[in-house]
């Protein structure tokens, strides 16, 4: 039976014994659940042994709520990197606080968990529907974001003096991972301090969730290097066009880049090893029979290839080898060794991506989602994140979400589309 072990229950503060004052929705029954497994294939195990299988709890709006919405006071912190829809996700969090629950004090700690500790001086930020009313149009954190960790029971001091009852905090594997031991920190005090997560991750990759806020754009803003790539190498004689995109541990905007259309011919994710000779034989094949190539790479791909990296970014992430750079020079010197003259064209548009405001369906999605963060926040959930499965929106625990990182399957659809895609060999080794 696969995942045997799996636990989706949501912490909770306490009973809900408050009316919502939300009239003219559809109210959520907290035993109303999603299933986990997607297919009858995954699900016969289950009904083979007669037992329950794991689902999650639905997210959406309750009828009776823990917090009284004219006591309450919430925080709002963004950290890591910049992504699009950081900011439809700030929007819609405070429109919902105050439209829905009548919630009118809403903090915005800036640069991220610097902003929960007074000694670094950043002062929060009142946050209102005028406030916060065009900021969806605007790429980037109007927070202001950081890497690097803070001390819990610093943090945790900061939210009882501002008396904050729920703490929305938007980031990918870090922040989630600090946002759980703030509310550790607070669960140990006995105090009612509600954790929401929203996970942010530009390259998809947290676990038990669908899709990730920023990922379509990020996809979207990638076909227009890989166009531009393209139209570089039909271009000349032998040319080639590269480009990295994100994607430290996993190849999720490098994948989907090459299926918006049929221009890449080669796709290198850290989830498939190759070697440079396999590698560079197979391109030196391609322009031999096609005349240009396009290659699109990871930038966690082929790690194994350089120089180890030395030391560790602010978030405790070991810091990789540019492997763009490498690629680039090793075309570049293995075409020199076999008298093939070549034009290369090298292009990074990382920062560009990530710094964009988002697409409409993106927008569409983080609203939702920070809608369904203020539902679990206001009826006490905790120490959770809220997640996209099986196309619907769910509770899922911080501890899960952060257990392991999500990654693309070799042996799976999305890559065996990507292979046909491409006309890559399946093994570069």
């Amino acid at each position: 039976m696969p995942d045997p072990g799996l636990d989706f229950t949501t912490a909770r503060l306490g009973e809900c014994r408050i009316p919502s004052p939300m009239s003219g929705v559809r109210f959520v029954r907290d035993d109303e659940r999603v299933l986990y497994p997607a297919t009858l294939a995954e699900l016969k195990p289950w009904l083979e042994k007669g037992a329950d299988p794991p689902t999650m709890e639905s997210a959406g709006p309750r009828q009776m709520l823990y917090f009284d919405p004219k006591a309450l006071a919430c925080g709002i912190v963004t950290c890591g990197g910049i992504c699009p829809g950081l900011n439809d996700v700030i929007r819609s969090i405070v429109l919902s606080l105050r439209h829905h629950y009548g919630v009118s004090r809403v903090y915005g700690f800036r640069f991220g968990y610097e902003g929960l500790v007074p000694r670094h001086g950043h002062e929060p930020l009142g946050l209102t529907p005028d406030s916060v009313s065009r900021i969806h149009e605007l790429g980037g954190s109007v927070l202001g974001s950081s890497r690097g960790h803070q001390d819990p029971a610093e943090m945790v001091e900061t939210l009882v003096d501002l008396k904050v009852g729920i703490l929305f905090a938007i980031g990918g594997d870090g922040t989630l991972r600090g946002a759980q031991k703030i509310g550790e920190e607070a669960a140990r005090r006995g105090l009612g301090i509600s954790v929401i997560g929203i996970p942010k991750t530009i390259d998809n990759d947290v676990s038990f969730v669908q899709t990730t806020f920023g990922f379509e754009t990020a996809v979207t803003e990638a076909r227009r290097a890989t166009y531009a790539a393209n139209t570089e190498a039909e271009a000349a004689r032998n040319g080639i066009g590269l480009v990295k995109l994100m994607g430290r541990d996993s190849g999720f905007i490098a994948a989907y880049s090459v299926l918006v259309d049929s221009h890449v011919n080669f796709c290198l994710v850290p989830e498939v090893p190759f070697s440079l000779e396999g590698f560079l034989s197979a391109l030196r094949e391609r322009l031999e029979r096609r005349g240009h190539a396009v290659i699109v790479v990871a930038e966690g791909a082929g790690q194994e290839l350089m120089a180890p990296a030395q030391g560790q970014d602010a978030s405790g992430n070991v810091r990789y080898g540019d492997i763009g750079f490498f690629l680039r020079d090793a075309i570049r010197e293995y075409a020199g060794r076999i008298g093939m003259a070549i034009t290369l064209k090298y292009i990074d548009p990382s920062y560009t991506i990530r710094s964009v405001p988002a697409v409409a369906h993106d927008s569409a999605f983080c609203l939702l989602l920070g809608h369904s963060a203020v539902h679990a926040g206001m009826s006490g959930r905790t120490n959770m994140v809220v997640s996209f499965w099986n196309h619907r929106f769910t509770h899922v625990p911080i501890s899960l979400a952060v257990s392991r990182r999500k990654k693309i399957d070799p042996d799976g659809a999305l890559w065996s589309s990507v292979l046909a895609s491409t006309g890559q060999p399946r093994d570069m080794r």
